[in-house]
This record gives structure tokens, sequence and C-alpha cells, in this order.
């Protein structure tokens, strides 16, 4: 991507064994002989070069965009950033693609450049993305005895998508403990794969669920873990409606970095069993509440948990909006109503209203 937005840019690919045993052998040498301004791809394959760059960077600190730094190993790139570059790097996470980019993104597929250019072979892929992530990423975080047991514990937390994180549930089939599930899930998270939804509690008197839900952030690669392979599988699975709300969840996420703005989506729950599945709060006077539903026709009574609520919120915000978003057939438009006060939209349309 960057090499055909940056035309104009120098590339090194540091995985090439020569240049990698070049820059190894003389990081000074190599960095003076490059033409600014460059993209240095995979450089977390020799964490050193931070160092050097840094440098140069303070040398002529007004100079900006000379370095551009890119990383397919996330955790060991963030952590060479953070020690090394502080104050002196803007960072950028690509997330996979979104439902706005291209019209492949559905809840079946997810977003993964490469898994929807495989098409038919994207579960091949999916098995060879797991496979390398086991051996490369969590190796060289955490040390994992058992790389089959983690992927076990991958397996069961598919089952969990869309629940309350709940550690002794998970480890216990495991046989192993809870920290070391937290562990796991750290590891998960800084790699991108996981998102954790924190509860909504401000502005809400009752007693409230203090458990996050967690999510795969995305969805193809949940449905892999689940072992369902087709749209018409994953409509007949009695995962769909959780597969479909972190679907959702993740696109409204998307959205949200895409616009340069921080994480904002919780979700409600609170010990009688109300629960809204996303709530969406920009400031603290207003909110936007969500139901997620996989049907392609909706019901007023699928909006009930929304409006009670909205009940008890009212009074405490000045603006409370609220969507039922669901999956409306393909040849028409999504349902313009769902009762008084609530619109039922598709995910496209929840991302142009909330945006």
């Amino acid at each position: 991507m960057l090499r055909n937005v940056l035309k104009n840019t120098s590339y090194v690919q540091l995985e090439d064994p020569d240049i990698l045993l070049s820059v190894k052998a003389d990081p000074r040498g190599f960095l003076d002989s490059l033409s600014l301004p460059v993209v240095i791809d995979e450089i977390q394959q020799v964490p050193e070069l931070f160092n050097y760059i840094r440098s140069k960077i303070d040398a002529g600190p007004y100079a900006k965009g000379r370095w551009i730094l890119t990383g397919s190993h996330e955790p060991l790139l963030m952590r060479s950033v953070g020690e090394s570059m502080a104050g002196r790097a803007g960072i950028l996470r690509l997330s996979p693609f979104s439902q706005l980019e291209t019209a492949a993104v559905t809840p079946f597929t997810g977003g993964y450049p490469e898994a929807l250019a495989a098409g038919k072979d994207a579960s091949l892929w999916y098995s060879s993305y797991i496979q390398t992530y086991l051996e490369r990423d969590v190796r060289s975080i955490v040390a994992v005895r058992n790389l089959m047991t983690f992927h076990r514990f991958l397996r069961i937390l598919a089952t969990r998508h869309g629940q309350m994180l709940n550690k002794t549930d998970i480890a216990a089939p495991l046989g192993v403990s809870v920290p070391t599930v937290t562990e796991w899930l750290n590891v998960l998270e800084m790699s991108g794969l996981i998102i954790k939804v924190a509860p909504y509690y401000r502005n809400a008197g009752k007693r409230l669920v203090k458990m996050p839900k967690i999510y795969f952030a995305d969805s193809g690669l949940v449905c892999h873990l689940l072992g369902i392979h087709s749209t018409a599988e994953l409509e007949a699975s009695p995962f769909a409606g959780a597969v479909f709300e972190g679907f959702v969840v993740s696109e409204v996420m998307k959205a949200q970095q895409a616009a340069g703005l921080e994480r904002d989506v919780y979700y409600f729950r609170n010990e009688q069993g109300l629960g809204v599945d996303i709530v969406l709060s920009p400031q603290e006077v207003k909110a936007v509440l969500a139901e997620c539903k996989m049907s392609k026709t909706v019901t007023p009574d699928m909006s009930v948990p929304m409006r009670r609520l909205a009940s008890e919120l009212m009074g405490k915000l000045d603006n409370i909006s609220m969507y039922l978003i669901h999956n409306p057939l393909k040849s028409g438009r999504a349902t313009h109503t769902a009762g008084a006060n609530i619109r039922a939209v598709s995910v496209k349309e929840i991302i142009v209203a909330i945006s």
C-alpha cells in the first residue's frame, strides 16, 4: 500500500536475507546509504536500527516524514517504538478492511485482505496464518510450553465470542491456571486479534455487571475457528448472532479509528438481566444505543431492551438515539423503523449515521 501511495519514496524490505545480513553488519552505513524519504518494511527484524534512526531524527527534528517504519509483528514493533522513539513517532494501526471500503467484507469473510483475495482457499490461508502466528508472534512474547494447548485455547475462546469474559470458564477445560489465561489474552489483545468491550456505567443507577465482553477482531477468523465454512452455515449456526454482533462492533471501531478517534464502544448489562449490545457515548450528555440482530427482518420486540435502558437514562442524558442493526435482504433497503424513535438499519447505515 505504501509503495503505491508514496511513489517517490525509497523502499527497503528487511526480510530479504542478503539485506538483513548487511544491515546487521553495518547499521549506520546502511542508514547513511538510504535516499530519504524511505519506507523500511519489517523493521522489527533489526530492532537495533531504532537507536540509529532516533539519532538521525534528533539531528533534524523539524524535518517530518523522512522515516516510514512498518512491520507485521505489532508487539515487537511497538516495544521498540516505545523504548526508542517516544515523542518522535506518529503511530498508525491498520485494521483489516471494513465494509465501507469493500462490499466483499461480510460477517462470514471478515476483512483480512489475503483471506478476501484467497476466495475459496480462505480456510487454508487462515490455517497458515494461525500456525504462523503461534510459532512467531506468540513464542516471541510469552513462553508457551505447548502450542497445541494454545491452539485449543483459541478455539475455546471462539465459542465465547460475544460473551462476558469468564477466565475460570476458559481455563478449566484447558487444565491451565487463570493467570496463564490472563497472560494469553493479553498476547491476543496486544496482537490485535481480540478486542475487549467494557461495560457502560456512566449515568446508570442500578448495580451493573463489571466484566468486559470479548470478541475476535475479525469475524472471518472466528468463523474459521468455529468450523463455519460458508454464509449459509453461518446463518444456520447457533453462533450466528454472536458473530454478527462482533462484526458490527469491529466495524464501528474501524470507523472510529479511521476518523482518528479513540475507541468509544461499550455494552450494557445489569444484574436484573437487562442488556444492550452496543452503547456509544461520544459525549457525557448523549448516547447511541444499538441492538444487533442477524435476522433479515425486524420486529418491535427486538428493541425492548433499548427502550428499557433509554427510560432509565432519561433525564440523565440530553439525547438518546436508538438503532436496530440487522442484515437486510440484498435486494432491498433496511426497514426504516422498528417502532417509535428506533431506526432499523444495515451495518453500513449505522456507520454513516454515527459518523
